[in-house]
């Protein structure tokens, strides 16, 4: 019996490689010894990097970036192959490096993730995947591109700096000074957020509160989000509106769509396919997968339902083994998960849970392992 270990990380507690070890050795203890292979996974939001650079054995990039503030710091992102790289943009623009005090999505901006893209050109990438989830930013994406040579300009001719302020300023935008290479690139945008640039369902309304945005601030830079979506269809004659996902990342996958011509795919998708997740199935007769909480949003893009589903494509029985599981969570079994189990054996404190996440862990994969056999020696008999 062949098993394939492809969890994602328990957020807080277990990374993915740690499921993996906790598996095998679970499973030996149940199995004897066992034949098996592990994989990091993510769906194309946090944790993103690391899981591809664990799984094609890539390594870091380490580059000095500005921060959402414009402050320095440091950002890496991971080379895979000859050509091929992986960013976050939350490495660089993330909710996380902004201080509570200071959340306010008018002052932010996607520069720094410009400044990692840049970095992967001058290395001579030209693969580039990037995971747009966690954003501190609601300026378009103009400091993204900005960074790799796109102007905006207000009524006097003057550059902005591309932060969400900027938006009601823009009445030009001069892309001529766009880096060439990035003609010759595939840049690939993973995201699995469907919302337009504007309106109720919008980068402003959808995902600014979160970022720091008041009421007042939302609307402000709802107008100016408008102003931008107005001066791109003029001048480019794209409506963003009309961009499935334009509006993830504070409107970042609209400038990658509009001026690196980007390819929005399915996070899970993107990162299975990077990892050559296919192949791996391949003899293989249990899948185990899971997460840190299942219920119906892990239908939406999420890891159990990407292994899930690529696992039933190949013939192959998937199962689950979950921190907990909320509303909605048999849905998973409509994609290809046949069972799912629980870590917690009674009930605690989420404290306790988490305290002792290794421990539960390793005991729910026993149960689990145990109930296998069991039906491997019924269906023997």
């Amino acid at each position: 019996m062949k098993f394939l270990f492809a969890s994602d990380s328990f957020k807080g507690t277990l990374s993915s490689e740690e499921t993996v070890s906790l598996l095998a050795k679970a499973a030996k203890e149940v199995f004897g010894e066992i034949e098996y292979s592990g994989v990091a996974v993510a769906d194309g939001g946090e944790g993103t990097t690391d899981a591809v650079i664990s799984a094609e054995n890539g390594e870091k990039i380490y580059v000095d970036v500005h921060g959402p503030l414009m402050e320095q710091a440091k950002a890496y992102y991971g080379k895979f192959g000859e050509n091929k790289a992986v960013l976050e943009m939350a490495a660089a623009s993330g909710l996380p490096m902004v201080p509570e005090d200071k959340k306010n999505p008018l002052y932010t901006t996607s520069y720094g993730t410009g400044e990692m893209i840049l970095d992967a050109l001058n290395r001579g990438f030209t693969d580039i995947s990037i995971a747009i989830g966690g954003s501190a930013t609601n300026d378009g994406g103009m400091g993204c591109v900005r960074a790799l040579g796109v102007r905006f300009l207000d009524q006097d001719g003057k550059e902005l700096e591309g932060r969400g302020e900027d938006l009601e300023k823009v009445c030009t935008i001069d892309a001529s000074g766009l880096d060439p290479r990035v003609k010759d690139a595939k840049i690939t945008v993973m995201c699995d957020v469907t919302n337009p640039l504007c309106g109720k369902d919008g980068a402003t309304y959808t995902f600014g509160a979160q970022k720091g945005a008041t009421p007042e601030i939302q609307a402000r830079l709802e107008e100016g989000m408008c102003n931008y979506r107005d001066i791109i269809k003029k001048q480019f004659g794209i409506d963003c509106d009309q961009i499935r996902g334009a509006g993830a990342a504070g409107g970042l996958g609209a400038a990658l769509k509009v001026f690196l011509g980007g390819e929005m795919k399915s996070g899970i998708d993107t990162v299975l396919d990077l990892i050559n997740f296919n192949d791996r199935l391949d003899g293989v007769d249990l899948v185990v997968t899971g997460e840190g909480r299942t219920d119906w949003q892990s239908c939406f893009g999420k890891v159990m339902q990407g292994v899930g589903e690529r696992a039933k494509a190949k013939g192959v029985t998937a199962v689950g083994l979950s921190g907990g599981l909320g509303r909605g969570a048999d849905q998973i079994f409509e994609h290809g998960i046949e069972s799912l189990m629980t870590t917690v054996d009674s009930p605690m404190p989420l404290e306790e849970a988490l305290e002792r996440a290794e421990e539960l862990y390793y005991l729910g994969a026993i149960r689990m392992f145990r109930f296998i056999k069991a039906g491997m020696e019924i269906a023997g008999r």
